[in-house]
């Protein structure tokens, strides 16, 4: 039987694709590895007695002194018991829920979002995949930072979208790359990507770098899409200050949640917002096209989404501050504590969001070989997990979440001592 070229041609292409997809690195995934590798039987009963200390995972509700505001539960409670909300809801969102954050993320910017530029999304995560999904085409590619947040390039692979890497330089803030911006971008180029409050580095840019960012866009004629899911959470020099005030010299996709601010990650609201006072997104066809993939995705729940205004206008500004004060707190903690650990520096103290990079010297260690080697003898030695830079990007680096009770975070990276001591060259040992 002849063989048809082009079909085969293209089975091979979408299992290429998939293999890409599929091997593609993501933080719950070797998360999830390392504790398993805790929970191994053959780890040292001692090690075993170790309480399990996770300053990996972005999710501040693990610890007592991250909760969320009683208003937050009391919204949804009522908005449950209601009775109102059993049903389905528009597939672009609930009309009052996209008011209230059109409404919301307006106050920051110099100009009026409408509800027209909101769609409510199950987390940011899925934001993600949306914004990368609009905007494919044959032979599209786009600009992430590295490191960065990994999902992107999961959705790209699936997308069949080619991912083009731009360094964020630590000895600058992890500010962008813009020199490399440019030199990546191309004709088929059709997003650049920032994220901001920065995860996994802990940084917040200036109004000066984001608007340079926006400028740089404009000259390559793409568009921006801003992950602001730790918006507000801002708690060094820098103020936070949304991308979309720069909507007037580029189109911005604007990327959030609920997750991160009020300590609901797992209630999975998010948002994908056009911040383009200039209008590029709202040509009908755009519109249409959003719309209609929107209809193929099933939104948060329902009851949720009723509760957004109640908890949007209902929350102290107390609330918000405290939990700016304790990351404050917890983010000193852990610069201090990585101080006393020769191993391990950091080029840079966090000024926001809930990470921070800190790079690994191997030179110092006798029997790790890299980042990844590094966090699973951790894990099984210490019980204490963190990220391998290799997952965000950066191969010898390590991702630390510092969103944790003070007493866990201490004890933790004092583990972390204990470990690098141990495996520290014999020369040092002396020392």
């Amino acid at each position: 039987m002849e063989n048809n070229g082009g079909g085969n041609n293209g089975v091979v292409a979408a299992v290429n694709y998939e293999s890409k997809a599929t091997s593609t690195i993501t933080i719950k995934g070797i998360l999830s590895l390392l504790m398993q590798s805790i929970d191994d039987e053959k780890n040292d009963v001692e090690n075993n007695k170790k309480r399990v200390i996770s300053l990996g995972m972005g999710d501040p509700t693990l610890y007592s002194c991250f909760h969320t505001t009683s208003v937050c539960e009391e919204a949804v409670a009522d908005s449950l018991l209601s009775h109102k909300f059993h049903g389905y809801a528009p597939t672009t969102g609930l009309p009052q829920t996209r008011q209230e954050i059109a409404e919301y993320l307006s106050r920051d910017l110099p100009y009026q979002l409408s509800s027209d530029d909101v769609f409510i999304t199950c987390g940011c995560t899925q934001a993600i995949d949306v914004s990368v999904a609009m905007l494919a085409r044959p032979g599209a590619n786009i600009l992430l930072p590295r490191p960065g947040f990994p999902i992107y390039e999961l959705c790209a692979a699936f997308r069949q979208v080619e991912v083009r890497h731009y360094d964020l330089l630590p000895e600058k803030g992890w500010e962008v790359d813009l020199d490399a911006v440019e030199a990546l971008a191309d004709k088929n180029t059709v997003a650049l990507v920032i994220i901001n409050p920065g995860n996994p580095c802990g940084n917040v840019y200036t109004y000066n770098h984001l608007e340079k960012i926006a400028q740089t866009a404009k000259r390559i004629g793409t568009i921006v899409i801003a992950d602001e899911v730790y918006g507000h959470l801002a708690f060094g020099t820098n103020p936070f200050v949304p991308m979309g005030v720069f909507g007037f010299i580029v189109p911005v996709i604007t990327l959030g949640s609920l997750s991160k601010r009020w300590i609901v990650p797992g209630w999975r609201l998010g948002w994908f917002v056009t911040t383009d006072p200039s209008g590029t997104f709202k040509k009908p066809k755009v519109v249409e096209r959003i719309k209609k993939y929107f209809d193929l995705l099933g939104g948060p729940a329902t009851f949720i989404q009723a509760a957004v205004p109640r908890i949007i206008n209902q929350t102290e500004e107390s609330f918000f501050s405290k939990t700016i004060d304790n990351l404050r707190l917890t983010s000193d903690i852990c610069c201090k504590e990585i101080e006393e650990i020769p191993c391990i520096f950091c080029p840079y103290k966090p000024e926001g969001s809930m990470a921070m990079m800190v790079k690994l010297n191997l030179v110092l260690l006798e029997d790790i070989s890299d980042d990844i080697d590094f966090c699973f003898k951790l894990a099984k030695e210490e019980s204490v997990i963190i990220l391998p830079g290799t997952a965000v990007g950066l191969k010898d680096w390590l991702r630390i979440t510092f969103a944790a009770d003070p007493s866990a975070l201490v004890e933790g990276l004092k583990r972390i001592k204990a470990f690098c001591q141990r495996h520290a060259r014999k020369w040092l040992k002396q020392y």
